[in-house]
């Protein structure tokens, strides 16, 4: 399993603070799927309110199926809007066309083609915390977005 994240780096501290931080919510999630970890500790301190709830039954839905993924996803051309001190937005785009579902008993990797668009877009509203910890508060996503396609 292996993310990279192309032009996540603003110039600007306060922007590059709040991608940092998306970095590491994409990747805590990822943990607790890899662990199948619905109640990760590093989930939570990364997401807060509905997104976390949404990340749980995420993590859930990939165990109920007895999946887990391999590859890579490539997260690119973020859009971050720094609303006040504590409170920010990004929306910013997946290509999970090298990421593969794999069967958590069997190892067996399916990469069989999908009907579905492996670009995916994700807007995400964020709070500050007490620890200065951006925190993602809201996801939505949306596959096959022209915005993310090529």
């Amino acid at each position: 399993m292996e993310n990279t994240f192309a032009g996540w780096k603003t110039g600007d501290p306060a922007e590059n603070a709040v991608l940092s931080d998306v970095t590491q919510t994409v990747n805590a999630v990822d943990d607790a799927i890899l662990r199948g970890d619905t109640n990760s500790a590093t989930l939570a301190y990364y997401r807060q309110g509905k997104a976390l709830v949404s990340a749980q039954k995420w993590v859930r839905a990939w165990l109920d199926e007895d999946l887990t993924w391999t590859g890579s996803t490539r997260y690119f051309n973020p859009k971050v809007k720094v609303a006040d001190s504590d409170t920010a937005a990004v929306v910013y785009c997946a290509d999970e066309s090298k990421a593969y579902n794999k069967n958590r008993k069997t190892g067996t990797v399916d990469k069989s083609p999908s009907d579905e668009s492996p670009y995916v877009t994700y807007s995400t509203q964020l709070k500050k915390n007490s620890k200065g910890v951006w925190q993602t508060t809201e996801v939505l996503s949306k596959r096959g977005d022209k915005t993310c396609a090529p």
